[in-house]
């Protein structure tokens, strides 16, 4: 089945600039959000990124970080399910 039969809720288009930030090492992986809901996202990443199972999405237009799980991937493509909020972490500059 493809990843969109599973969706509860519709994903609104957007094109919003974000990073993966994930704790080891204050490290940031930049990316595009694609398409979003209050229950997750698609992203768009580098080929080559190295994404963990688990990290927190920072989409500084919306000033907010989401706790992301991943759920799928595909290419360039990760699509992640949203467990909740939290600040932005003190050492990102964004």
């Amino acid at each position: 089945m493809a990843e969109n039969e599973h969706r509860n809720q519709h994903r609104q288009r957007v094109l919003k600039g974000a990073a993966i930030l994930t704790g080891i090492n204050n490290s940031e992986v930049r990316c595009t959000v694609r398409n979003m809901h209050s229950n997750g996202a698609e992203l768009k990443v580098p080929i080559d990124a190295r994404v963990p199972d688990e990290f927190l999405l920072y989409v500084p237009v919306d000033g907010i970080g989401y706790k992301a799980v991943v759920r799928w991937r595909r290419e360039d493509r990760i699509g992640v399910e949203f467990t909740g909020t939290e600040p932005k972490p003190h050492w990102h500059y964004g």
